[in-house]
């Protein structure tokens, strides 16, 4: 698979026209299985076909079982400087619900170790609105977080996917459900905790301190181009969008022959504008009302400003230094509010 990377790599090498990068990022699946020595080997090969800014944001996602001292030592020599940690939870239980391989001292040693060699930019991943799980148990596990001094938290709902054992399990009927009330509840408590404790939510489900934001998830929000690399990877390069084979055998065997696996679908101008919606709105910063108006023109619409009134009335939004942003209840329903403005494009 590593040389199949290297392969990819060096096939898409003029696929973002020679832009530097400025974060590279190893996502997806379980990176930290792979070595060092592995990781030296896709790390040289972006170098020798892409400029590296000195100062990139080089992210490794990892479990905490992985993390070793010695590991965490290799990786950090290799210029990696960025660790997203899978930790879940600060109960046992939950991550035995969760089918996760380690247990919470492993997940709080992970981070120890990390920052006792000087990798302390580090984000952990949370996961709140499990079944039977309390708001004091929610409340356990952001202070712990906090408490373990990682600058970056992200925390996202539980989500059951259709292909996946919890999915079964619910089309079976015999997954525990939880109500949107108490979703909201875990969001709203999530967001006023983290926020007191000095993490400001930049974005809809992450959160920073000091301002360590994400640079590599700020620029897909932002819809700057990007380059994904390996099975399943999605890429992105302003007028088009395209995905890889999934599968790891098609993957290769495509490679080998010197084949890009992707499907590749061009963005029409009501396509971008409902991605610029569905991204931008979930950011602090929110979205410029100039840009929107230039892309409502593009995609042969108008700006809909009867009902961002609207939404203003109700405590939706609200409109700072030219730019919509999301408040209060609004923040719920990030993705609806944004799907209510969509254009319908003309091609289909």
């Amino acid at each position: 698979m590593v040389q199949a990377i290297q392969q990819e790599l060096n096939l898409q090498k003029n696929y973002l026209a020679g832009e530097p990068l400025a974060t590279i990022y190893f996502g997806g699946g379980t990176p930290s299985l792979l070595n060092p020595s592995e990781l030296n080997q896709i790390l040289g090969t972006i170098r020798d076909h892409f400029s590296v800014e000195p100062d990139a944001e080089i992210t490794l996602e990892a479990n905490p079982e992985d993390l070793t001292p010695d590991y965490l030592r290799a990786i950090q020599s290799l210029g990696i400087n960025r660790l997203s940690i899978g930790i879940q939870s600060f109960h046992d239980r939950n991550l035995t619900f969760l089918n996760r391989n380690h247990d919470v001292s492993q997940g709080k040693k992970a981070i120890r170790d990390a920052q006792s060699i000087g990798l302390t930019n580090i984000s952990i991943d949370l996961i709140y609105g499990l079944p039977e799980n309390s708001l004091v148990d929610l409340e356990q596990d952001i202070l712990l977080a906090v408490e373990t001094g990682v600058n970056h938290i992200s925390a996202y709902s539980l989500t059951v996917e259709p292909k996946t054992v919890f999915g079964h399990q619910k089309k079976q009927g015999s997954f525990p459900e939880v109500s949107d009330a108490h979703m909201a509840t875990c969001f709203e408590l999530t967001h006023d905790l983290l926020e007191k404790q000095g993490f400001e939510a930049y974005e809809t489900s992450n959160f920073a301190k000091n301002g360590h934001f994400s640079r590599h998830n700020t620029s897909y929000w932002n819809q700057e181009s990007y380059l994904g690399i390996g099975p399943a990877a999605h890429s992105f390069n302003q007028g088009s969008r395209q995905w890889n084979v999934s599968n790891n055998a098609t993957y290769v065997k495509q490679i080998t022959q010197g084949i890009i696996p992707a499907e590749i679908e061009i963005l029409s101008p009501a396509d971008q504008l409902n991605e610029l919606m569905l991204t931008k709105f979930r950011t602090k910063a929110g979205v410029s009302i100039d840009r929107l108006t230039e892309k409502f023109t593009a995609a042969g619409s108008s700006f809909p400003e009867k009902k961002f009134n609207r939404w203003v009335e109700e405590g939706l939004v609200e409109m700072v230094d030219g730019h919509i942003r999301l408040i209060g209840d609004g923040k719920l329903i990030a993705d609806r509010l944004a799907s209510e403005l969509f254009v319908l494009d003309v091609r289909r």
